[in-house]
């Protein structure tokens, strides 16, 4: 059950609405369809957020699935690449990240090359790198070309300030880090905490990596997001289905909700001046998150 009535919010004006939304509202999908029915339900989106899970949810996908088909390897690729540049014709003015294909094996040459020939698909893509090491040399090498990158799967003030410190030669805009809210909740820990915690660590920087709030899971989730001043929130169609018949409230920085079932994620004083490799990097849920998105793409594809 929703906690949404419970919410400590602020009010300006009377109404929520009245408060100056900062935060970029991005769809979580693969399915353009999606995309259209958000901008007519919101009557704006900011840009949109792919990955392996996502595409493999596509209806086409599905339908060709149920059939007892599957695609070879350039099919499924080709398949994306069409999707994406639907999603972009709809938000030529947002941004579209791109998941780069990686499991425990791919190297860091393997991503960038194939980071940088999916940054050619579209002009507004983001390219969507796993927070590891290996992902964060690959991102080292794309923002020395001037490619925008994301990095993803995202568990730990830690790996935040790597992707700060991999990424110090690009410009605001450019770099994305990703903190992965839901899936630290379905262990047990406030992942909303996380996002908090790296905000605060980034106020000493540059202001070159902006924070995106991702595995976003409820309306609860999307609301503390704008709350605490995260750059973007990346939300699946349901929840900002949520948000709008709500009338699209905009909480003030007071608001905030309990969770008593999650445990706190301190704050941690890091410098963000290292070089990043001598960060700690290494996650167990990344190592998942990389598991995960690399058997949906693989079970898309026949032997």
């Amino acid at each position: 059950m929703s906690r949404y009535c419970s919410y400590h919010i602020t009010y300006v004006g009377g109404s929520m609405k009245h408060n100056v939304r900062k935060t970029r509202i991005f769809l979580d999908s693969g399915d353009p369809t999606e995309t259209r029915k958000a901008q007519e339900m919101l009557g704006f989106l900011d840009g949109q957020t792919t990955n392996p899970t996502l595409v493999a949810r596509n209806p086409a996908v599905q339908e060709r699935l149920q059939q007892g088909e599957k695609f070879s390897n350039d099919e499924i690729f080709k398949f994306y690449k069409t999707v994406v540049g639907e999603i972009s014709s709809l938000i030529p003015h947002g941004s579209v990240s791109v998941e780069v294909y990686a499991d425990e094996r791919t190297s860091a040459e393997e991503m960038f090359l194939h980071g940088r020939g999916m940054a050619l698909w579209i002009p507004n893509a983001h390219i969507k790198y796993p927070t590891t090491k290996e992902g964060l040399l690959a991102a080292d090498m794309s923002v020395g070309e001037g490619m925008r990158v994301n990095m993803t799967l995202v568990f730990a003030q830690e790996q935040a300030a790597a992707v700060y410190a991999a990424t110090r030669v690009a410009k605001r805009g450019d770099v994305y880090v990703s903190p992965f809210v839901g899936r630290l909740d379905d262990r047990g820990e406030n992942g909303m905490d996380l996002i908090r915690n790296i905000i605060q660590m980034y106020k000493k920087g540059d202001g070159h990596v902006e924070v995106l709030t991702a595995s976003v899971r409820s309306l609860d989730h999307l609301m503390q997001a704008m709350a605490l001043g995260s750059d973007i929130v990346s939300a699946p169609f349901g929840v900002l289905e949520e948000w709008a018949g709500k009338g699209m409230p905009i909480p003030g920085p007071e608001y905030s909700y309990k969770r008593d079932d999650l445990l706190d994620i301190p704050y941690d004083t890091i410098p963000l001046d290292k070089p990043w490799a001598t960060y700690k990097i290494h996650h167990e849920l990344t190592d998942k998150g990389i598991e995960r998105f690399s058997q949906d793409w693989n079970s898309l594809i026949g032997v």
